[in-house]
């Protein structure tokens, strides 16, 4: 890459978060010929918004356009520079590394989480990387850096304020059961069923449509969408 291309000490990380059905799954990627894992990440160039950017990576890991995305925070913690690990990367693209190349300079990310439908996507690996592959959010490889604390606080703020959140981890209808399922793998804990719908059946988050008909007419679940776009970034 050249240097000349991009933003100098800037970087994105971003946390990517699907829903297989029971699992809360994030993308992980393993670069090239160094067993070294981390979160999808780039760098911002001079003639494009950072938003523009993080978007950018995203769909070239994922093929989608239309994602939930939010920054959350910004990491610039002097224990992430570790100039070597970068070294080790490029090392293992066959690249020879001078030690003033720009890339082993100190980076502060912005870090990003976004939540795309686990179905929609078959990941794709970087030129850079050998894989790019959905882990259980509580089995992830070992990462670089500062990568788990991202990950950490990615999921942190994802809690928070939930209800407004799940718009794009669910198809556009969904049983009330799904809708719990998804609850609990973020929350990482059971939830009690009659106290939980309530809760959502008093607020104003759902819409109720007709019936899944599956099997016997008396036990069909209502089926739901959400009542708004639940605080998309545009």
């Amino acid at each position: 890459m050249n240097p000349k291309e991009f933003l100098p000490h800037i970087a994105y990380d971003s946390v990517i978060f699907g829903f297989s059905g029971d699992k809360l799954k994030i993308l992980i990627m393993e670069y090239h010929n160094t067993r070294l894992f981390a979160l999808p990440g780039g760098f911002v160039r001079t003639n494009e918004a950072l938003n523009d950017a993080v978007r950018r990576g995203l769909k070239e890991r994922t093929g989608l356009d239309d994602i939930f995305l939010e920054q959350f925070y910004t990491f610039g913690d002097m224990a992430r520079f570790k100039p070597e690990v970068m070294k080790t990367i490029m090392q293992g693209l066959n690249d020879k590394v001078p030690d003033n190349h720009w890339l082993l300079d100190r980076f502060i990310s912005v870090a990003y989480y976004a939540l795309i439908d686990y179905k929609q996507v078959v990941p794709r690996p970087d030129a850079i990387s050998d894989s790019c592959t959905w882990y259980d959010v509580d089995s992830l490889p070992k990462l670089i850096l500062d990568h788990q604390k991202i990950v950490d606080k990615a999921l942190q703020t994802l809690r928070q304020n939930l209800d407004h959140k799940l718009t794009n981890l669910l198809p556009e209808k969904f049983t009330m059961k799904e809708l719990q399922s998804v609850y609990e793998a973020i929350l990482g804990e059971k939830l009690r069923r009659t106290t939980f719908q309530r809760k959502l059946l008093a607020s104003d988050l759902l819409v109720r449509h007709e019936k899944l008909y599956n099997g016997g007419a008396h036990k069909a679940p209502f089926l739901y969408s959400f009542a708004r776009s639940g605080g998309l970034e545009s």
